[in-house]
């Protein structure tokens, strides 16, 4: 488990860099990486208590991390 929660936070940086280096956000490098290793902690840990996810923990955190960075930066625009 140890193995997968540190595979999750490594797929959600490379999400979150991914993300911005192709333009995809404009948010910065470092704010990106965080949203996206929030967002696949908190889908880790409602995977791990109530089973909802995928069947690949790979793909449970390239989807969290790009629901985060969906989810997040616009909740705080006006």
């Amino acid at each position: 488990m140890f193995l997968t929660m540190m595979g999750t936070v490594v797929i959600a940086g490379i999400t979150g860099y991914a993300a911005e280096k192709s333009g995809f956000t404009q948010n910065g490098y470092l704010p990106s990486i965080i949203i996206c290793i929030g967002g696949a902690f908190l889908f880790f840990f409602v995977r791990i208590m109530f089973g909802i996810g995928f069947a690949s923990p790979g793909l449970n955190a390239i989807v969290s991390s790009i629901g985060a960075l969906i989810i997040v930066p616009f909740h705080w625009r006006r």
